[in-house]
């Protein structure tokens, strides 16, 4: 009960922020359309960058004995056997791989290490955030060739009172903040695939409040 007023609340508060200004509540300001895209052949180039909560496999060629899974602690570290303290957020799996392959080469001859995450939760800016009028407001650990329709199902759908044609991606860019136009009803109620949007780290998908 708590959590959807929160949201109700929240959506009523930054509806009416975004519509300062405007006339009749048209939509937020500067917002701009993205042309419709392919989703079965646009590939999203994306390096995962590891954060506290994450599990990592860690296997050490020919040396079973100094392979692990470990979890990163909240101080962004892992420790592995001879190895203490390693920091690790905000690293790459490969980068952390070679970090370990240079300090285990004191120990053992040609290390070679392999470093995979296991389980994901991933920086701030590794994440998504779905807020306003859907079923769950949620935070989500981005992957690659995430779309708007993956992060909405994640957040339990579009609510009774969505205003879905007006939602918006949120997106920071070097030169500011961005707002770009999802149509999140034709795309969740109508199944018109083509006003899906892939998503980058760190969007958030505002779905306003409908007024009658």
């Amino acid at each position: 009960m708590f959590v959807t007023t929160f949201a109700r609340s929240f959506s009523v508060f930054l509806a009416a922020g975004l519509c300062v200004g405007l006339s009749a509540c048209g939509g937020p300001p500067n917002v701009v359309e993205v042309p419709a895209q392919d989703t079965s052949k646009l590939i999203a180039l994306h390096n995962y960058e590891i954060g506290p909560g994450d599990s990592l496999d860690i296997f050490v060629w020919r040396n079973p004995e100094l392979s692990a899974r470990v979890a990163v602690r909240p101080d962004g570290r892992v420790s592995t056997p001879l190895i203490e303290d390693l920091e690790v957020t905000r690293k790459t799996p490969t980068t952390v791989a070679r970090e370990i392959e240079g300090i285990l080469g004191k120990y053992i001859q040609d290390p070679v290490v392999t470093v995979l995450v296991s389980s994901f939760s991933g920086p701030h800016t590794q994440q998504v955030r779905v807020v306003g009028e859907v079923g769950r407001p949620t935070v989500i650990t981005y992957r690659e060739n995430m779309t708007a329709l993956d992060a909405i199902i994640a957040a339990g759908g579009l609510a009774g009172f969505a205003a879905g044609d007006r939602a918006v991606i949120t997106r920071v860019t070097d030169k500011g903040y961005q707002n770009i136009r999802l149509k999140a009803e034709q795309l969740m109620k109508d199944g018109d695939i083509s006003a899906n949007q892939f998503l980058k780290p760190g969007d958030t998908i505002f779905v306003p409040q409908s007024f009658f």
